[in-house]
């Protein structure tokens, strides 16, 4: 069979991403003074950011603002997340990453960075799409498109990775694809970055409540349904297998066509990450031919033992081009 061409990778010579050059403040003099950007139209509207379409006045181009929400736009912690998302997304110059024009200060001194404009929908969006007309991925074409799209994402990982950046919050709402076949990581907000280490955490069912995405200082860094176990304990030997995990459990939901974890009781998802073995999806979703090549990649991916799992982004898409590779064969 015909292999699929492999090119180098030139930034194995780049610099690694270290945490004084994300986290530094900016100095007091980078101010905007309001006039080069205007029409603001609000886009969306997160938990902790604000994200408008503007026009750039300088380049006659229409662009996305991002800003922290009002109410924390003075925090310590929240300004200083704000900051390392803006530089590390500049900083990991890559096709599946966003382009970041500018980061500044507003009129009243908060922090806001630009970027370009992406549309498209979600991985989220895309599988609940499929779920609400019947569409879900449950033939060979649906897990090809779908692996085309994982192959993208784990690129950028490995990218990431080289440079010694770890996302840390993989999951179907922050894959965005495109009109043009394109496909783009979003949110690097949690990424951990070399020579950081996780803070401890205080008793956990105290911080939990009922929120299952806890991003607060002393907290989790990212989403309960798709954190490995070494992420929930806060391991400071957390690496990029962590991302390889999260990759696993996307993979699984688009066997499977439901999320690897449900319900809503902290505790429970808690013991379910770090001590349940999940069934193979084909065990779940009876009705779907699921390639075993493909399950027998996504239970790599998510075992409880970060030496267990398939080493690298780079090593995951090579497994995943395999198939991609073998079902092209097989279909012609």
């Amino acid at each position: 069979m015909a292999q699929e061409p492999f090119f180098p990778h030139p930034q194995d010579k780049y610099p690694v991403v270290y945490l004084e050059d994300t986290d530094v403040e900016l100095p007091e003099h980078v101010v905007n003074t309001g006039l080069r950007y205007t029409h603001f139209q609000l886009v969306a509207t997160g938990g902790k950011c604000i994200i408008q379409s503007c026009k750039d006045y300088h380049l006659s181009r229409t662009i996305a603002h991002k800003s922290l929400r009002p109410e924390i736009a003075d925090d310590p912690l929240e300004r200083k997340r704000f900051l390392r998302e803006a530089r590390v997304t500049a900083m990991l110059q890559h096709p599946n990453t966003i382009p970041v024009y500018d980061l500044s200060r507003d009129n009243r001194g908060h922090y806001f960075f630009t970027m370009k404009l992406v549309e498209g929908y979600t991985l989220r969006e895309i599988l609940d799409m499929g779920k609400a007309d019947g569409t879900a991925p449950v033939d060979g074409y649906g897990f090809h498109r779908m692996v085309t799209i994982l192959i993208q994402v784990g690129n950028c990982l490995d990218y990431a990775h080289t440079h010694g950046v770890v996302h840390r919050d993989i999951k179907p709402p922050n894959i965005l694809t495109g009109p043009f076949g394109e496909v783009t990581l979003l949110d690097w907000g949690l990424a951990k970055v070399w020579n950081e280490t996780p803070a401890p955490l205080p008793d956990l069912p105290l911080l939990f409540q009922k929120d299952a995405s806890l991003t607060a200082q002393g907290r989790l860094q990212g989403t309960l349904h798709y954190m490995s176990p070494e992420q929930i304990e806060a391991s400071p030997k957390l690496d990029h297998r962590t991302d390889v995990y999260s990759m696993g459990v996307v993979l699984w939901e688009i066997l499977a066509g439901r999320p690897m974890l449900e319900g809503d009781d902290i505790h429970d998802l808690l013991n379910q990450v770090k001590n349940v073995v999940p069934p193979r999806p084909s065990a779940v979703a009876l009705d779907r031919e699921i390639p075993k090549q493909l399950e027998d990649i996504c239970m790599r991916c998510i075992a409880k033992d970060p030496d267990e799992r398939i080493g690298t982004a780079r090593r995951l898409v090579s497994a995943l081009r395999s198939w991609r590779l073998r079902w092209s064969a097989e279909t012609r």
